[in-house]
């Protein structure tokens, strides 16, 4: 009799080890113990390890499963965790100044007395290719035929795309609530930026597909719709979106010809929005078709408003880059603006030469000071032993960021605002909080501002839905005032979410 074969044994993975401490919070009214968890779960693919997912948890001590969890996540795509870590929700935080400007280095870690942990436990995840997160590459077995060793080759960039992306962290997400025996707490997921975009998709597919109710989603200077990020001549959109905030930057420096310095915020952004979807947005759209003594009116009304030369304006046909505005508009100075917020300037070292070839002191600037704070915090504080690099912010990532959905090449892409529609439809318990900062020129308010009008939201899931946004640029939370304001609503929204 034929010897049976014996089955396959299921591949495995040991990933690196992780660490775990413990400490007390005490920035709110009563101290909270709590345990830092920093760990590696491996994602599977057919049943083989397929990547690694680092993570951060921090868990109030005394096993409250009602207490709610929150996943916390930035965006890029390519950016790890640790902006929202330690810059606004974790219970430590870089000590920023006041004002949101660049710290010193080496920056120092102090407890954030706005940390999240007041009132939920809290896991910073570094997606596949971000922080400590890895794909696991595997060699094929020596000996195989050239053919089977492509079919079991694995594409190192497999998770780098829409798709995989979001059901990677789907898969975590359960992994973590079953390995923590946490299925019976309250959940709820922030993101940051792509990260918005992430929760805006993910409001859909983790109640859908992976049967994880939420019971909040916050989304943090969120892009939603990816398509209005990258305008051009033939655009309007994208462009409505910007002048806001430009405005608003031309004033806060004291550029702006229509308000004078020191006009109350809310009032610019009532008038710029109001000439953005008005005069503005019809001049996008009829080009050379409207007569010239209005395209001259238009013209010098946009340039009045953000503060440039009326010739420059006119020669970009009223359309103003974020590149153009932030050198242009402080060049008699030699400051340029910072994209991610623009009140922060930092010195042109290359005055002359025709494209900025300096720093962005809004997201350059401020890599160091992160990098050299999760490492404090990961190696010295929760006592993370690896010789891997934590990688804050990955541009190979972002580079070969891909659409893997498999959609005709004449659609979009994939926006994140009808999956977050169809998620607010598919529970009418979940409510969502919207945040931007208003100096933010990456990811301006004013477009979460026009989607959240367009969503054709009934008064029930209007009612559901917060929009609200605090002083500073993208990261506003390196705002002293507005972390705390932000720290304060989130409070009141995940209380209310919760229905306490």
């Amino acid at each position: 009799m034929a010897d049976e074969k014996a089955p396959e044994a299921k591949a495995d993975h040991e990933p690196p080890a992780g660490a775990e401490t413990t400490a007390t919070w005490t920035g709110g009214t009563t101290p909270i113990d709590y345990a830092a968890s920093a760990k590696w779960l491996v994602l599977r693919k057919k049943e083989k390890p397929s990547a690694e997912i680092f993570s951060v948890s921090y868990v109030a001590a005394g096993g409250d499963a009602d207490r709610p969890v929150t996943f916390v996540f930035n965006g890029g795509p390519g950016a790890s965790s640790a902006y929202l870590h330690l810059g606004a929700v974790g219970p430590q935080r870089v000590a920023f100044p006041p004002d949101g400007t660049l710290p010193q280095v080496p920056p120092r870690l102090v407890q954030n007395d706005e940390s999240w942990l007041a009132f939920s436990d809290l896991v910073f995840v570094d997606p596949v290719g971000t922080g400590f997160s890895r794909v696991i590459e595997e060699e094929p077995k020596d000996g195989a035929a050239d053919d089977k060793k492509k079919a079991d080759a694995k594409d190192p960039k497999e998770y780098f795309g829409y798709k995989r992306d979001l059901e990677s962290l789907c898969e975590f997400m359960g992994r973590w609530l079953s390995e923590n025996n946490r299925w019976g707490s309250p959940v709820f997921i922030a993101g940051e930026s792509y990260g918005g975009y992430r929760v805006g998709r993910m409001v859909r597919m983790l109640q859908e597909s992976a049967g994880i109710g939420l019971n909040g989603a916050i989304l943090i200077s969120p892009a939603l719709e990816i398509s209005t990020l990258a305008s051009g001549d033939y655009d309007v959109l994208g462009w409505v979106d910007l002048l806001p905030t430009m405005a608003a930057a031309a004033t806060h420096h004291g550029r702006s010809r229509v308000f004078a310095a020191g006009t109350a915020l809310d009032d610019v952004l009532r008038e710029a929005e109001a000439f953005a979807t008005g005069d503005y947005a019809a001049f996008l759209t009829r080009g050379a078709s409207m007569p010239a003594d209005e395209r001259d009116r238009v013209l010098t009304r946009i340039a009045d408003l953000v503060g440039l030369p009326t010739d420059l304006v006119a020669r970009a046909e009223g359309r103003i880059t974020i590149g153009v505005f932030t050198r242009e508009l402080l060049r008699d100075e030699r400051k340029v603006l910072g994209l991610y917020d623009a009140t922060i300037t930092v010195t042109d070292p290359f005055p002359d030469r025709e494209s900025f070839a300096g720093p962005d002191p809004t997201l350059a600037g401020i890599s160091p000071a992160y990098t050299m704070a999760v490492n404090r915090q990961l190696r010295s504080e929760i006592g993370v032993d690896t010789d891997r690099e934590y990688t804050v912010l990955s541009y190979e990532v972002n580079e070969a960021w891909k659409n893997d959905a498999q959609q005709h090449f004449f659609l979009p892409p994939v926006g994140a605002t009808d999956d977050f529609r169809y998620g607010m439809s598919l529970n009418p318990h979940m409510k969502a909080f919207i945040a931007h900062g208003r100096y933010d020129l990456v990811t301006p308010y004013y477009a979460s501002d026009r989607l959240r009008n367009l969503m054709r939201l009934d008064p029930e899931m209007g009612n559901r839905v917060t929009v609200r946004h605090f002083g500073g640029g993208h990261m506003f939370y390196a705002w002293e005032t507005s972390r705390r304001e932000f720290a304060a609503a989130i409070a009141a929204f995940v209380a209310d979410a919760m229905g306490r």
